[in-house]
């Protein structure tokens, strides 16, 4: 009877392991798997991470759509981000451009990233970003101030019942090991060797 139980026991252990195993798996695939769903469906306000190409499409001078900007800045990151208007009227298919400022109000170099966000999610896959601060790591000096611009359009296909679309902005610190020069510092010293 004890060979029973010892027999009963390392079963009981060994699908206890496999279990284990098998939800710390599925745990580890979540965020790849969330990230692609969201990527795919437009779920969940995820934008693209790389700039588009605009389209050349007629602009739909029937209709206006109000943008909103909203910016925040993460604890831990001594930055202000500010849009100089917070909300604009555009019509589907027009280009956009709206300037943002980064400030650095502390007295040392620090890096941050914005990270967007877009409300409603179904506006997602209409938003077309084709220069964004967002796609790089931003690094300012000690007391810094810069201005980077969005430049967007929103094609003729968004939904009728989309009548205002909402850009989250949220300023992320880096860690000192992922500080890397930024597009627009890049720009601006390729403006000054002209």
């Amino acid at each position: 009877m004890h060979a029973d139980q010892a027999d009963g026991v390392k079963k009981t252990v060994t699908k206890t392991v496999f279990a284990l195993v098998g939800m710390f798996a599925f745990a580890f695939a979540l965020v790849p798997l969330y990230d692609v769903f969201c990527d795919i469906t437009g779920i969940n306000g995820k934008v693209a991470t790389t700039a588009k190409r605009a389209i050349g499409e007629d602009v739909n001078t029937d209709r206006f759509v109000t943008v909103q900007f909203i910016t925040r800045t993460s604890a831990g990151l001594p930055w202000q981000l500010s849009v100089e208007s917070h909300q604009v009227k555009v019509h589907p298919g027009q280009m956009t451009e709206i300037d943002f400022l980064f400030t650095n109000r502390s007295q040392s170099v620090s890096g941050g990233r914005a990270v967007p966000s877009v409300s409603p999610s179904a506006a997602t896959t209409h938003l077309r970003k084709v220069s964004c601060f967002c796609f790089q790591e931003q690094q300012l000096q000690a007391n810094e101030r810069l201005t980077i611009p969005l430049v967007f359009q929103l094609d003729n296909t968004l939904p009728d019942d989309i009548s205002t679309v909402t850009l989250v902005y949220t300023l992320y610190p880096l860690k000192e090991s992922d500080e890397k020069p930024s597009v627009a510092k890049n720009m601006n010293n390729k403006n000054q060797e002209i």
